[in-house]
């Protein structure tokens, strides 16, 4: 590889990077969610809105941290 090659090799691995990044959190935020869904029997409906008002906030925290990551990958290219 030569130098004049190096900018557009980089910038196809920073595509690959980026399309695996979001299939791979994607995936990941899948798996956390069939986590959440999981059924307990016998839940009052006070413990069910402090549970929704969790995932809500691990889901917002997640996302703001996948937000962060991509930045970051994108500031250091």
């Amino acid at each position: 590889m030569t130098m004049d090659e190096l900018p557009k090799t980089l910038d196809d691995c920073i595509k690959i990077l980026d399309e695996n990044m979001e299939m791979l959190t994607n995936l990941e935020m899948d798996l956390e969610d069939e986590k959440e869904n999981e059924l307990v029997p016998g839940m009052s409906l006070h413990n069910l809105y402090d549970m929704t008002e969790d995932v809500s906030e691990a889901s917002k925290i997640k996302r703001a941290e996948i937000n962060l990551l991509r930045r970051k990958s994108e500031d250091s290219v």
